[in-house]
């Protein structure tokens, strides 16, 4: 029997997308620039090799406009989180009173926490249709989301989340002063990227089990 043909890829960006992702870059780089943040200078380059890397990923695999979207919003919520101050009276971790200090809860839950969720959550995502874009099963067919391919998919966010910290370490390294946080800080953006991940793994398996005839 003929293995099913693969369905073309969309390459195509969603609509308003790169309209969207320059113009918030482009505000990121002036406001970082006006009040000499030199650390989100840095990070505003990091985001420009970023944004290579998932545009040459699109290009070999065709990424849904759902990803690629929710790529971006991470981006947006990533600038705003070093740069828009945190208004008069809500509670943030000092000395930096920016987004990414923001107690949402008190002393139980930071802005910079939520993001990391966020974030490597849409990283396990990316992670797993790249998979599949690049890997067809023993008959032909297009993998199905098992156990074990989304363990490795949650593996690969998990991967990126840890380069993240390195990268975040490096800054401490090349700036006197960053909000990067201390080691405590690093153990829980790993265990907040851990519970992104994890919801990624299990939302990809529940949908899927959902379009199952």
């Amino acid at each position: 029997m003929t293995p099913p043909v693969a369905p073309p890829l969309s390459l195509s960006l969603p609509r308003g997308l790169l309209a969207f992702t320059c113009g918030y870059m482009a505000a990121a780089a002036v406001g970082a620039w006006v009040t000499g943040n030199r650390e989100f200078i840095f990070y505003g380059v990091v985001m420009l090799v970023l944004l290579s890397g998932v545009w040459r990923v699109h290009r070999r695999t065709g990424l849904t406009p759902g990803l690629l979207w929710m790529l971006s919003i991470w981006g947006v919520l990533h600038m705003a989180g070093g740069l828009v101050p945190v208004p008069v009276g809500w509670p943030y971790e000092s000395p930096n009173a920016v987004l990414y200090s923001w107690w949402v809860i008190p002393m139980r839950l930071k802005y910079d926490q939520l993001i990391h969720v966020y974030g490597f959550g849409v990283t396990t995502w990316l992670c797993w249709q790249a998979l599949r874009a690049s890997v067809r099963g023993p008959d032909g067919r297009e993998l199905r989301p098992t156990t074990g391919l989304l363990v490795l998919s949650a593996a690969g966010g998990m991967g990126f989340g840890a380069l993240n910290e390195v990268i975040e370490f490096a800054a401490t390294l090349t700036m006197p002063h960053t909000n990067v946080g201390g080691y405590v800080n690093t153990g829980w953006d790993l265990v907040s990227n851990l519970a992104g991940c994890a919801m990624a793994a299990v939302i990809i398996r529940w949908h899927a089990g959902r379009r199952a005839p």
